[in-house]
């Protein structure tokens, strides 16, 4: 390798906080981003990253070196794009991840919208209910609900979503509407993917008393809506039913806070024109589908 490749494996390895996550993002073998960085230490004549069996992180000089490394492959990414033109105009392949559900509900029309606004871009949706690793797995952006965990991703909120308990008219005359959270034991509950809450102070039942348990938030909407009990779901995916009279939530003053929505990203020295455009459009789009949403139904605060 070269200087300047020597010098991007050393940020792609400090900023990922392990040679394999580096690897992969870099599409280099463990062993090629070890011997890099190794290389670039001796010609140095410093230590660079202290390695521990669960992290590695730089030293002091690291810290200095990182910096001056990172702009100086600021300006040389700035210039090879200027010169080709990049800057005007958004191009290449952007990589969207989301939850199977809210990929179909909202974030699929404003891609749509996005790929004709933006004719040289071509967009992969990765659909997926499980975690996805944006820098191991080549994710530009993702959209995630709830409260992020610790992390080195850039967020930007765009909304909030609310979960709520809902049932259909039908089962709700059939079995009585609950009157406070311990009147669910009584009912037929379905779990989606472990979602409903155990029992607390406020006597929410376990989920463990629900008989039917899927891990599919559709599947477990529409056997609400046939009359087979009262589930968990998020706002989104049940505003269409509650609007149409399909679903009623139940228990909305005991219903918990709203939990947002973010559109998060790995940091980078430059955010690309793709990204940077794909962010500008969904902060917008998703803030108006949220906000809808998200009037829909009676929500009060929760009761203590």
């Amino acid at each position: 390798m070269d200087r300047l490749q020597t010098m991007e494996v050393f940020v792609a390895v400090a900023e990922a906080g392990g040679f394999a996550k580096a690897a992969a993002r870099l599409r280099l073998s463990p062993p090629a981003v070890t011997r890099a960085v190794v290389a670039l230490e001796e010609r140095l004549g410093v230590r660079l990253l202290n390695r521990t069996t669960r992290s590695v992180v730089p030293t002091e000089a690291g810290l200095r070196f990182l910096e001056s490394a990172r702009q100086l492959l600021a300006q040389l990414e700035l210039a090879e794009r200027e010169a080709a033109g990049e800057m005007a105009e958004p191009s290449g392949t952007l990589t969207v991840s989301a939850s199977v559900t809210f990929a179909r509900h909202a974030v699929s029309p404003v891609i749509r919208e996005y790929l004709h606004a933006h004719p040289r871009v071509a967009v992969s949706l990765m659909a997926s209910d499980r975690l996805v690793q944006l820098v191991e797995e080549g994710v530009d952006v993702a959209v995630r609900i709830g409260e992020l965990p610790d992390s080195a991703l850039v967020a930007r909120q765009v909304g909030t979503v609310r979960r709520m308990l809902v049932a259909s008219p039908g089962y709700l005359a059939r079995a009585g509407r609950p009157q406070a959270p311990a009147d669910l034991a009584g009912h037929a509950l379905i779990d989606f993917n472990g979602a409903l809450p155990g029992r607390d102070q406020r006597g929410v039942p376990a989920r463990a008393s629900a008989r039917y348990h899927v891990n599919d938030a559709a599947s477990a909407i529409q056997a609400a809506e046939e009359g087979e009990g009262i589930t968990l779901a998020l706002s989104y995916a049940v505003a269409a039913s509650l609007r149409d009279g399909r679903l009623e939530e139940v228990l909305p003053a005991h219903a918990p806070p709203p939990v947002p929505v973010r559109l998060v990203y790995p940091p980078a020295r430059l955010v690309a024109p793709k990204l940077r455009a794909f962010l500008a459009l969904a902060s917008v789009r998703l803030a108006e589908r949220l906000s809808g949403d998200l009037a829909v139904g009676s929500f009060q605060p929760a009761q203590e």
